[in-house]
């Protein structure tokens, strides 16, 4: 009896195990697809542009104030993020190749160094990239954990996102990655995804906690997201004249 429920045990393990690590990251990839509102419409987009606002907090739970951020993207590698926050207020454009920032302080500089890698590595993470994904041999597609799908840019060392799937709906429920928000100093980082939204017939997290090592560090809510709008890549390229960030749609 005894040895006969042990090897029922390490059998069940097994499989268990086995599932896990047999899924196919392809097809687990295709399921989200569908979740989200199906490639067809995620293809679609040629252009991006989204508000949120953010409470966050430090390392000791302290709250540090509201931050409001901008992004925007153009098909399919020009990258704008305009944020103001305090002690955090900064914009960013990308190109793809270069790019400059306006760091705190109104310090406008090219992108070189880790802030050059941090442009690279969100616009390689950038949702409606990695979303489609299968259609690009940029990425590697593999499943390293049950309904868990591993993106990971083959361009860049090091660069992986993983997405636990829901496998009731097949929506993302966490996304977990280096952060180099920090670029002297990468840290483990989560997003778990709190709520949806629907757009044009895509989903995108409405609410999303921000975890840095264990520690949540924001809890962002989705203000707008206008697609298609007809952005233009001279608009993301411009520098303000004011060196503050754009938070406001019609710019």
């Amino acid at each position: 009896m005894g040895r006969a429920a042990g090897m029922k045990r390490h059998c069940a393990l097994f499989l268990v195990c086995a599932a896990g690590f047999g899924q196919d990251g392809p097809a687990l990839l295709r399921k989200m697809q569908q979740a989200l509102g199906g490639t067809e419409k995620i293809v679609k987009i040629r252009d991006f542009d989204q508000l949120v606002r953010a409470q966050t907090w430090d390392r000791r739970g302290n709250s540090i104030g509201e931050v409001r951020k901008r992004t925007r993207w153009i098909k399919p590698n020009r990258l704008r993020l305009d944020q103001v926050g305090p002690g955090d207020t900064y914009a960013l454009y990308f190109d793809g190749i270069s790019g400059w920032e306006i760091l705190p302080g109104k310090h406008l500089t090219d992108l070189a160094g880790g802030e050059l890698e941090f442009a690279r590595r969100y616009l390689s993470g950038f949702a409606l990239n990695v979303w489609l994904a299968d259609r690009t041999a940029d990425y590697e597609i593999t499943s390293p954990a049950n309904n868990v799908v591993r993106i990971a840019a083959r361009k860049i060392e090091n660069d992986r996102l993983d997405i636990t799937l829901d496998p009731a709906s097949w929506l993302p429920v966490k996304q977990t990655s280096i952060s180099l928000a920090d670029p002297a100093h990468p840290e483990s980082s989560e997003n778990q995804i709190e709520g949806w939204m629907t757009v044009s017939g895509v989903r995108f997290p409405r609410r999303m906690w921000i975890l840095h090592g264990g520690k949540r560090l924001a809890d962002i809510t989705t203000e707008e997201i206008k697609l298609n709008g007809g952005l233009l890549a001279a608009d993301l390229a411009a520098k303000p004249g004011d060196l503050n960030p754009v938070l406001s749609g019609d710019k």
